[in-house]
């Protein structure tokens, strides 16, 4: 039971980050916007593809979760 209720304290942890990063998201500089993110748009029709921000994202995540997991 004591897993568990880790478990549950974790995923609202990282719930909170998730809703103050959506908060902020249009604030932060740059953010969905640096070169090598894809937007094509033609008439009425805008296509985005942020590739560049997904792989920087990914590596913070990974870089915090390694962080995590050497404190454990």
């Amino acid at each position: 039971m004591a897993e568990l209720g880790k478990l549950l304290i974790i995923l609202g942890l990282i719930t909170i980050g998730l809703g103050i990063l959506f908060l902020f998201w249009g604030k932060i500089p740059y953010f969905g916007k640096l070169p090598g993110d894809i937007v094509i748009k033609k008439g009425n029709f805008v296509f985005y593809f942020p590739i560049t921000t997904s792989i920087v994202v990914s590596v913070v995540l990974s870089l915090i979760l390694y962080f995590i997991s050497k404190i454990k």
